[in-house]
């Protein structure tokens, strides 16, 4: 490894016929009018380069030229770099989906306040520009507020940390500026977010809300259209055009008009700052951030009632109940409280986000083979009105989306194509959403179980497609675990006077004992409580109409009339109060509803 004489700062290996030049993680380059600058400065990420025995550098617009030069002869461009690799970019955009945390411009990290920190993406390799969707972009790779990691040496730095005025904490990275997000519960706090350092084009966009919105729970849907009928594959194409809409306006909510230039500003970068200003700074954070914890810890807890099903499943005639499979996965979830670094769970996710879209394209082909006996007049066109609000929670549970879409919106290479994203990523969801219900229901009819997969004749078949989702659940329980963690630590753990509780984190930056013996109780929770709500399809239409009806229909119209109504014309008001009044409909029948099940349910005890 030789420095090559006129970059110092460039070390160059030869290999074969090529010279690799490897730089470190913030050369200083030579630009094209003799000045030096950083790569940081110009917002450009330098991991390796190969030419062809050349080695002048130029910097023209963000963008890294090489030039070869061969005895005087032509220069030959080697290429830009501009966009991360292809799953780097999908295994971070399916991750905000659970995070819900937006990111920020690394000059704004003076402003932060409670955050999630993620290192630079040359630091991990799986990282790019939500999930399961799959389901970490704004989650920090470590929840340790105190520590940093050295890109150089791979060593672990303290970040110089206190207590700002406005209730969080204040973070001074010396190995640089690295990408945050922020949320917080404070009162008097700013929410700070910004984009992120490599942006996305439109179809990572896409991806990023597909993936959302297509999660794991989808196997649940056969079921609903059981208790709905066609009422159930209309509400999955109707509550995705709702949800689409609600996802513009929220966006929409983000923009001011600029008096002076004529153009829209955004003013806003998060939910949680429109709904401080629509809530007011004292209760607007707090409102969103309690609804986005019991959604997070719901969704955990649905993780591990999803695993018990589908080992029961798998082992119908075995000694082991629901119960004991949910308890023993959990045991499987204990070591995450010890867990600092989710890169290598981020990795998996994402390829068991693949293997999960696969499995789904299997079941259907599955059902396919059996379309001569599908009963097609098994579906019914009237709903049940006990069981009907249920499948309603469970289809809004499917396409919450709402709390991400400003970070992905502000995140986007061009916002304006924001819309068409949204559109099709919506259709695309709608048109499979409904199609994988029907056809399944159709091929098992009245007895459709609540996880679909355990209809599946052939035990082998079965039993390896539960186990893939079974992993798959275990690898996606991390990604909101955290996310609730570090919200709940926010909020309760960061020492008097500004929160009840000292800080879990010692000086050293790691978890004090009782620091650990809590977020394993976390994880204890979660298990517990799926214990006792071992009801998968009733959950989670309990859920979907508790705070999914508030994330994805309420609040955002609300704000809409809020912010907006002066420049609303009439169809477009009485549209927002058409879905305010759906929202509250949905929400309160489908909160009755799924609790009078859960109580019928512990009634009668469970079905194996």
């Amino acid at each position: 490894m030789l420095r090559t004489p006129q970059h110092p700062e460039v070390y160059s290996r030869q290999d074969g016929d090529h010279e690799n030049l490897i730089f470190p993680t913030n050369p200083l380059l030579k630009c094209s009018n003799g000045s030096r600058k950083t790569a940081n400065e110009f917002g450009v990420t330098v991991r390796r380069l190969e030419v062809k025995c050349g080695v002048k550098l130029v910097l023209n617009s963000n963008y890294l030229l090489i030039f070869s030069h061969l005895g005087g002869v032509a220069m030959n461009r080697l290429g830009q770099i501009k966009m991360p690799s292809v799953s780097a970019a999908m295994n971070v955009a399916s991750q905000i989906k659970r995070q819900i945390i937006p990111a920020r411009n690394p000059e704004e990290a003076g402003r932060e306040r409670v955050h999630f920190a993620q290192l630079n993406s040359q630091n991990h390799a799986g990282h790019g520009g939500t999930d399961e969707h799959h389901e970490m972009s704004n989650m920090r790779q470590s929840t340790n507020p105190f520590l940093s990691m050295d890109q150089h040496q791979g060593s672990v730095q303290m970040e110089d940390s206190s207590f700002n005025e406005g209730g969080g904490y204040q973070t001074q990275t010396a190995t640089g500026p690295s990408r945050m997000s922020s949320v917080d519960f404070s009162e008097g706090s700013d929410f700070v977010e910004g984009k992120s350092e490599v942006p996305i084009n439109e179809y990572q966009a896409a991806w990023n809300v597909t993936n959302a919105i297509q999660g794991m729970f989808i196997v649940s849907l056969p079921f609903a259209v059981l208790r709905g009928g066609y009422w159930a594959i209309a509400a999955m194409v109707g509550i995705a055009y709702i949800c689409c809409y609600t996802g513009k306006i929220l966006v929409e909510c983000l923009y001011e008009l600029d008096v002076q230039t004529g153009k829209q500003v955004r003013v806003r970068d998060s939910y949680v700052a429109i709904a401080k200003e629509c809530f007011g700074k004292k209760y607007g954070a707090r409102i969103v951030n309690v609804a986005q914890i019991i959604e997070l810890l719901m969704t955990c807890i649905l993780y591990v009632v999803v695993c018990g099903d589908l080992m029961i499943g798998t082992f119908p005639e075995g000694s082991i109940d629901t119960r004991s499979w949910m308890m023993l996965t959990g045991i499987l979830l204990l070591p995450l409280a010890f867990l600092k670094s989710l890169k290598s769970v981020s990795i998996l996710s994402f390829w068991c986000t693949m293997s999960h879209i696969f499995i789904n394209a299997i079941i259907i082909g599955y059902c396919l083979l059996y379309i001569g006996d599908w009963g097609w007049g098994k579906v019914k066109w009237t709903f049940d009105t006990e069981n009907f609000p249920i499948s309603l929670g469970v289809i809004v549970f499917s396409y919450t989306s709402q709390i991400f879409l400003p970070t992905l919106e502000g995140n986007m290479e061009d916002p304006s194509k924001f819309q068409w994203m949204l559109d099709w990523s919506h259709v695309w969801a709608a048109v499979f959403k409904a199609l994988f219900g029907w056809i399944c229901f159709l091929t098992y009819q009245n007895d459709t179980q609540q996880v679909i997969t355990n209809n599946l004749p052939s035990e082998g078949f079965k039993g390896l497609v539960n186990v893939c989702l079974v992993v798959k659940a275990l690898l996606s329980y991390p990604l909101p675990f955290y996310a609730a963690c570090e919200l709940l630590e926010r909020a309760f753990f960061r020492g008097k006077p500004k929160t009840p509780f000292p800080t879990i984190w010692a000086l050293d930056g790691e978890l004090k004992v009782w620091g650990l013996a809590w977020r394993v109780g976390v994880v204890l929770f979660t298990i517990l409580m799926a214990c006792f709500i071992p009801h998968f399809s009733i959950l989670m239409g309990f859920i979907g109409s508790f705070t999914g009806t508030a994330l994805s229909f309420i609040w955002p119209c609300y704000f809409h009339l809020k912010l907006k109504r002066e420049t609303m014309d009439m169809r477009g008001v009485v549209f927002d109060y058409f879905i305010i009044s759906l929202g509250f409909l949905f929400g309160i029948n489908g909160v009755y509803h799924s609790g009078s099940a859960l109580v019928k349910a512990f009634a009668i005890g469970l079905p194996f």
